[in-house]
């Protein structure tokens, strides 16, 4: 089989071939991390850890390794696994319930949506930082971490 004409230009200059790398993968990576993990923006920072891990694993390689990779499929197993990771990671702590008008990517397609949003979310910004301290603390505590009210008990030092 050829020698994969990407991985001859990373083994020839790393840096020109990977720039090489990135315009060939990039997208295709965003779209694959996308559809796998249901979200844009840990999709976008998939393929950005996966391109800067292979360009690390890239600079400890001597140029024969480099020659013989199959670079799509060997950068795709590593989106992949960083994309596993990433969904493991989100079941075993989902992300806190979002307070009214917090804008989605099913909100960012339509700017009226997005602009009444950005509004709510200032004006509740302003109305969280005028609470008094301990209030402030509770209403973070169980609407932006998402603790229980056990849980904040503890952290408060407070009764349930």
């Amino acid at each position: 089989m050829p020698a994969d004409p990407l991985a001859l230009r990373l083994a020839r200059d790393l840096d020109s071939g990977f720039e090489a790398m990135v315009t060939a993968l990039a997208d295709g990576l965003f779209s694959g991390a996308w559809r796998f993990l249901g979200d844009r923006h840990l999709a976008e920072e998939v393929v950005q850890d996966a391109l800067v891990r292979a360009h690390r694993a890239l600079s400890a390689m001597d140029r024969k390794t480099i020659v013989e990779l199959r670079v799509r499929a060997w950068v795709w197993t590593i989106a992949l696994n960083l994309c596993r990771n990433r969904a493991r990671s989100r079941r075993r702590h989902p992300a806190p319930v979002a307070l009214p008008g917090e804008v989605g990517d099913a909100d960012a397609r339509d700017p009226a949506t997005t602009a009444v949003a950005a509004d709510v979310q200032r004006r509740l910004a302003a109305q969280l930082t005028a609470l008094p301290q301990p209030f402030r603390d509770a209403v973070v505590l169980r609407h932006v971490v998402g603790m229980g009210y056990a849980e904040m008990s503890l952290v408060l030092g407070e009764p349930e």
